[in-house]
């Protein structure tokens, strides 16, 4: 059912956020979750979906929950009735209201972004073990931990009082963030659905909350996310330089431009900020050849002194070598590529890229290799193309005839 298919893609976490609400239990909530879409797809079909799938979604999957409390002899007359309609408001509070407590100071940072993404993102245990390079048993012990941790503390369920706001807000603002980055930079494949949630949600923190860096995260995103159309063709990645800038959202970018704007104007000038500064001029630029490379260069040594990173490094040398050449870019790349991002993909189509423009095609094809060997999904086959041309490329200078000997 195609209709069901992407409302499970556009609704499930925010109707897992509001029955975690009103269940006061993950598991319960996922469960009831997984129960009303199941009752969804054996009622739809025949009714038609209804105008409030969301609304239909919730009260289905609650009525269920209670049913399983009552057999197992539980009270609930302390739950509250949702047959009846709720304010926006709280439906909008609920996704922060999770994030809020996935990210509480009680839980330790691993166990944060590991029960973010599996509740928020809807991503399996398999696949956040594989992001943490672990096997998906412990990952499930991680994530078990975390629950239980939350009803064993009685964790309150809800968005911190302004004063406690600011402290709670760091891990808050990385985990949207990396939901954000989960649908935009996905090599699996990209998830647009969840890069509109980490952006609504992040708006509902500036209104909330207006600091720099949630202005900053927001327009950010918004930059990042006005390029979708042009990021990929014929299901392939697309270089940046290379993507058909008509098909980004001026009204995005300027709407990103804007936060970013206020962010600089609040004073509170965070990492945030800063990539979204970055990501506006490479989003304003009329081509890559009027990139300010120079501006970028700066604004990412800016960066390194906020958030210093070997990746935060690698941007900064690719910027450099659009200023200074690709000897002094590679300068910076090669020992990352050797050390701290020797399995990091980005690293080695950095280098590679560098060794191309300097004409050293068997150290690029090398680079192109080992990127290969640690890349998967959808970029995998723009890799293998580029190395292919590399390679044609390179015979074919062998086979050109030389000048006879005068």
């Amino acid at each position: 059912m195609t209709d069901l298919a992407a409302i499970w893609n556009s609704e499930r976490q925010r109707v897992l956020a509001t029955l975690i609400r009103l269940l006061g239990d993950f598991d319960l909530a996922e469960e009831a979750l997984h129960e009303a879409f199941l009752a969804a797809a054996e009622k739809w079909p025949r009714t038609g979906v209804p105008d409030n799938p969301f609304g239909w979604l919730v009260s289905a999957g609650r009525f269920r929950a209670i049913d399983q409390m009552r057999r197992a002899a539980r009270l609930v007359h302390d739950l509250p009735d949702i047959a009846a309609p709720e304010s926006p408001a709280d439906w909008a509070d609920d996704g922060l209201r999770l994030i809020f407590t996935c990210c509480h100071p009680a839980l330790p940072a691993e166990a944060q972004v590991a029960l973010t993404l599996r509740t928020v993102c809807g991503l399996t245990t398999e696949d956040i073990a594989r992001a943490f390079l672990i096997r998906p048993p412990a990952m499930a012990q991680r994530i078990v931990r975390a629950k239980a941790r939350i009803r064993a503390e009685g964790l309150r369920y809800e968005i911190p009082e302004p004063a406690e706001l600011p402290g709670r807000l760091q891990a808050v603002l990385h985990v949207i963030y990396l939901v954000f980055n989960e649908g935009y930079l996905s090599q699996a494949a990209p998830r647009p659905d969840l890069s509109a949630e980490a952006i609504r949600l992040c708006r509902h923190l500036a209104a909330l909350l207006p600091d720099g860096e949630v202005m900053g995260l927001l327009g950010l995103m918004l930059c990042h996310e006005a390029r979708r159309e042009g990021r990929f063709r014929d299901g392939a990645p697309v270089a940046l330089d290379a993507q058909d800038r008509s098909l980004w959202d001026a009204a995005m970018i300027a709407e990103g431009r804007g936060w970013l704007d206020r962010a600089f104007a609040s004073g509170s000038v965070g990492p945030f900020a800063v990539q979204g500064a970055i990501a506006a001029l490479h989003a304003t630029a009329p081509d890559s050849g009027a990139t300010d490379w120079a501006e970028i260069a700066g604004l990412y040594a800016v960066l390194e002194r906020l958030q210093p990173s070997p990746v935060v490094r690698l941007n900064r040398a690719m910027a450099l070598a659009m200023v200074q050449g690709a000897e002094a870019g590679l300068r910076q790349v090669q020992p990352l590529t050797r050390g701290a991002l020797a399995d990091y993909r980005l690293a080695h189509l950095a280098e590679a890229e560098l060794l191309t423009r300097l004409d050293r095609p068997d150290e690029a094809a090398r680079a192109y290799d080992r990127a290969l060997e640690i890349s998967a999904g959808a970029e995998r086959p723009a890799i293998e193309a580029r190395l292919a041309e590399l390679r044609a490329g390179a015979a074919g200078q062998e086979n050109r005839p030389r000048p006879a000997a005068g």
